[in-house]
């Protein structure tokens, strides 16, 4: 990758393990990460032995030094499962607070089986100034289960690198039709309203132009919200969990520059396909 980096340089897709591959980035890079991580499939992950557990002489505001790492510890005492999550998660959340610009903004894009423990690793991280949102993306589709509430929705949890500094332009996100259209004038029922922190929207449809065959997709329109409101043409957009590319697809449309990166082999081949289609190049 290059060292410093111009509106002039090529998009990127790279195969290979995430943590090697954005080591290898250059700091502040990036106005937006968006991470959709694999937890809970069942496939065993490759582990560290490295962490990046940061001191309080290190670049990370929030929790500090013994009171970072009784945070850490508690929560590994608290559920055995935690130590394995941590370890993962943890050295590429820190890799993302990096590459982040000072204007930058992590969307950490999650189930509800692990999204209050990711909470957790952000406070600890980024700071707890740094929390900006819970994003509820809400679905109706799919089998629906007669013993509990149906669960339909997923978490995307959202930081700021600088809390005083971020880039956030409402104005340019799509709007949504209003739910209780007799409640407003006829011009706001016309210009429609603003997105709030619970997004209701479809899942890519079986049948849709957006389909690529890829298990876990997201749809161009939860990723399109994102890129809008976080970033400027021209800025910089890391995904190190491509699966279908669909970051990379919204990012080209709407004008900013990207880098994906993903260990399967499938993956990179869907989005090149994909970025094919799209006439998007890149190197």
């Amino acid at each position: 990758m290059p060292q410093r980096w111009t509106p002039e340089s090529p998009d990127r897709v790279i195969l290979g393990d995430n943590l090697d591959v954005v080591a290898a980035l250059p700091d502040a890079a990036f106005t937006v990460v968006y991470l959709d991580p694999p937890f809970n499939t069942g496939r065993a992950q490759a582990r560290q032995s490295t962490t990046s557990v940061r001191s309080a002489s290190g670049p990370i505001r929030g929790f500090k030094g013994q009171q970072y790492e009784r945070i850490r510890g508690d929560l590994m005492s608290y559920d055995d499962q935690f130590e394995d999550y941590w370890t993962f998660l943890e050295p590429r959340l820190a890799e993302a607070w990096r590459l982040l610009a000072d204007d930058g903004t992590l969307y950490l894009h999650l189930d509800y089986r692990e999204a209050h423990y990711a909470k957790v690793l952000l406070d600890a991280l980024f700071g707890r100034e740094s929390f900006l949102n819970e994003i509820i993306w809400a679905y109706d589709y799919g089998a629906k289960s007669k013993s509990k509430w149906p669960t339909k929705h997923d978490t995307i949890l959202v930081y700021v690198k600088n809390p005083l500094a971020y880039h956030f332009d409402s104005t340019t996100v799509d709007r949504e039709p209003y739910m209780a259209p007799g409640l407003v004038t006829p011009e706001q029922v016309k210009r429609g309203k603003l997105p709030t922190d619970v997004w209701w929207h479809t899942i890519v449809s079986p049948t849709g132009r957006e389909k690529t065959g890829y298990p876990t997709q997201k749809p161009e329109g939860i990723l399109r919200r994102i890129i809008q409101a976080s970033s400027r043409e021209g800025d910089w957009v890391l995904d190190f969990f491509a699966g279908s590319g669909t970051t990379g697809a919204v990012a080209a449309a709407l004008g900013r520059r990207f880098v994906l990166v993903d260990r399967s082999e499938e993956s990179i081949a869907v989005i090149r396909a994909r970025l094919d289609r799209a006439s998007v190049a890149f190197e």
